[in-house]
């Protein structure tokens, strides 16, 4: 890419769980990212809408509420993450996050989408796309997988729509094994295509290859956990050891060594924490927050410290 990711950027994760994880190892490193603020999301459709949602800031309404199969209340934006027990509850907790993520995505500069299935559930009764079913009979839906020119025409519109961002697309390297293996393929292999087309298309779109990454450069089996599907941490830190190669400004390297330094300061966890030893301790990692602050001042430190 000509154009790279710096410290001071501001950054939106959007889409399955693989966003989840690249997403967090980038606030550890003191990004200025946020991650999935309508929850994990998986077809292009849906990740679509999350988009357009956050450029408009419209707030749910009660029209928007549906209760779920185990008598919670969400909405078909969100993932079962926001399930709450009241109608009130779940208005209060998405409109919340609504406007913290809408004037996150006003000042972002990249938005990185992970597709993970072209396979999308339509509401028979509004004929719109959930982003989740919520554990309602399957007899309220059409189960559809969209074509090609579709997410096409769904992701090109991303592009066409905010030039003001670069999307980084990705396609997620975690199987869909409910679909049998070869219904996994071709539901990839349509989000491949579509992804390749538009990045031909428009000058903000590009392609991170973690879906091949994943097959291809790490395909033993010990790099999935025991359901087979899921990769492991050592898969998921390869692949984001290869995003911010690609992606990252290399002249932010030295930031980024002193954040992921500070992170293992603040993990440690003392087994006598009135020792003389653990005071010393405390006054090196308060002298790397201090140098970070001076030396790196765009590193943003509050993703930093979460723990």
């Amino acid at each position: 890419m000509e154009q790279t990711i710096a410290y001071g950027d501001g950054l939106l994760f959007l889409g399955s769980c693989f966003a989840d994880e690249v997403g967090a190892l980038c606030r550890g490193m003191g990004f200025d990212a946020l991650v999935n603020p309508f929850g994990v999301l998986y077809n292009p459709i849906s990740i679509a809408n999350a988009v357009h949602r956050l450029a408009n800031g419209r707030s749910f309404t009660h029209e928007e509420v549906i209760r779920t199969g185990e008598e919670f209340y969400c909405t078909f934006s969100h993932n079962t993450a926001f399930w709450q027990p009241t109608e009130e509850a779940l208005l209060e907790s998405v409109n919340a996050s609504l406007l913290s993520a809408h004037k996150h995505f006003q000042a972002a500069r990249w938005v990185v989408v992970s597709l993970g299935t072209s396979w999308v559930y339509r509401s028979l009764e509004t004929l719109e796309v959930v982003a989740n079913c919520h554990k309602l009979p399957a007899c309220l839906f059409d189960r559809i997988c969209l074509s090609v020119p579709t997410s096409v025409a769904v992701l090109s519109g991303l592009a066409k729509m905010y030039p003001d961002k670069q999307f980084i697309f990705t396609v997620s390297p975690l199987r869909h094994v409910k679909d049998g293996m070869h219904g996994n393929q071709v539901s990839k292999a349509a989000l491949l295509l579509a992804v390749d087309e538009v990045c031909k298309t428009f000058d903000n779109a590009h392609y991170f290859p973690a879906y091949e990454i994943l097959l291809d450069e790490l395909r033993d089996y010990r790099f999935y956990k025991e359901d087979m599907v899921h990769p492991t941490e050592q898969a998921v830190r390869y692949i984001w050891e290869r995003f911010t190669d690609f992606a990252v400004d290399p002249k932010e390297r030295p930031a980024m060594k002193a954040a992921a330094e500070l992170k293992q300061m603040l993990q440690h966890r003392p087994l006598f924490p009135e020792s003389v030893a653990f005071k010393r301790f405390e006054s090196l990692r308060e002298k790397k927050i201090n140098e970070l602050k001076k030396d790196f001042p765009k590193v943003y430190l509050d993703n930093l410290l979460e723990l």
